[in-house]
């Protein structure tokens, strides 16, 4: 879909309506340059513009193509295609949205493809066409104005992506456990976006070569120097997420630690007080059986004291000995501890 057409000549648009296609194709040859500028396209929109601008077909091809870096390219008819993602911070939706415009440069015509939402150009041409002594420095004033609109749109997520992290950053650090999958959605998010800008400094760079005209050379500069700093912030967020990754993965072997201590020591618990009542339960189902012998003998005070309360004593104080037994055996008394650690203090050397 054609969003806006329109020819310029010596800095200042020459119609106020936007011209046909055909119209675009002839005057582009009549002095000034043409800015074509196309929303998601159609294959046929796109092989129109092809037939009607002369381009060569691998470049159409690659406007038809969604990439995941920026790319620059030549062509031999003196066609330059120069290949931008674009980013915008979602704030609904916690998230950043990328887009694409793929920009033919070539002699006497800009042609801008957009693709996806984060796309919108409509200030750039707006900017531009206020500063008439840039626009009359023709097809590469537009590149710039594009470049510029594109980096200044950065911004803002760069801003949106800190502000996520912080908040992270903040719970993992206060010793709470964030969702795992939120840090690895926010660090891929901070990964593609740094495949949109760090890539961008060697097309910048290149473009900068080729740009011909001196006047534009301080403006390419300025954007070249905010993209390194843009780049050089995203880099710094992707190494800031793996700590705070690896900080919330410490946290929740922390806790797990903790759960499993917990657990421990309810078994521990638990055991110990089964095998308090495993004889205990022996005795009194012995007992409890109706043995004619039993319960011929079984009778009065002093059997139950013997044979009862005697049966139920007998093996606590077996277990005792038997669990005392065992921790002499195994040095874990505290008196034993306290001896090893008053050797050890008188066996250590004395220190500086």
């Amino acid at each position: 879909m054609i969003v806006d057409c329109a020819h310029y000549l010596d800095g200042s648009r020459q119609s106020d309506r936007t011209i046909s296609l055909d119209e675009a194709a002839q005057q582009c040859h009549q002095g000034g340059f043409v800015w074509l500028g196309l929303f998601e396209p159609s294959s046929e929109e796109l092989d129109e513009v092809r037939e009607s601008f002369d381009l060569h077909e691998l470049a159409v091809d690659d406007a038809k193509t969604f990439h995941l870096r920026p790319k620059v390219e030549e062509y031999e008819s003196g066609v330059q295609l120069v290949i931008l993602r674009t980013a915008r911070y979602n704030h609904d939706q916690d998230e950043v949205d990328f887009g694409e415009i793929s920009i033919f440069v070539g002699p006497g015509f800009v042609i801008t493809v957009r693709q996806g939402v984060a796309s919108e150009l409509h200030g750039a041409r707006t900017r531009l066409e206020q500063h008439p002594k840039l626009l009359a420095l023709g097809p590469n004033s537009v590149l710039w104005a594009i470049l510029d609109q594109v980096i200044k749109g950065y911004g803002p997520v760069v801003a949106g992506l800190e502000s996520d992290i912080e908040l992270v950053e903040g719970t993992v650090f206060s010793g709470a456990v964030a969702p795992t999958e939120q840090i690895y959605d926010l660090r891929r998010e901070v990964t593609n976006f740094y495949r949109a800008v760090h890539p961008l400094l060697a097309v910048l760079t290149r473009v900068e070569r080729n740009v011909e005209e001196p006047e534009l050379a301080p403006y390419l500069r300025d954007v070249h120097d905010h993209v390194h700093l843009i780049s050089e912030e995203v880099a710094a967020q992707k190494e800031l997420l793996a700590t705070v990754l690896q900080a919330n993965m410490a946290v929740i072997s922390v806790e797990q630690t903790e759960v499993s201590v917990r657990q421990n020591s309810t078994i521990e618990q638990l055991t110990i007080l089964a095998t308090v009542f495993l004889p205990l339960t022996f005795i009194t189902g012995f007992f409890g059986q109706n043995f004619a012998w039993l319960t011929e003998h079984m009778s009065g005070f002093p059997s139950f004291i013997v044979f009862g309360v005697g049966g139920l004593v007998v093996p606590l104080i077996l277990l005792w000995a038997w669990m005392r037994h065992n921790q002499r055996a195994t040095g874990a008394t505290p008196g034993r501890v306290a001896v090893d650690r008053a050797a050890a203090d008188r066996v250590r050397p004395p220190g500086p």
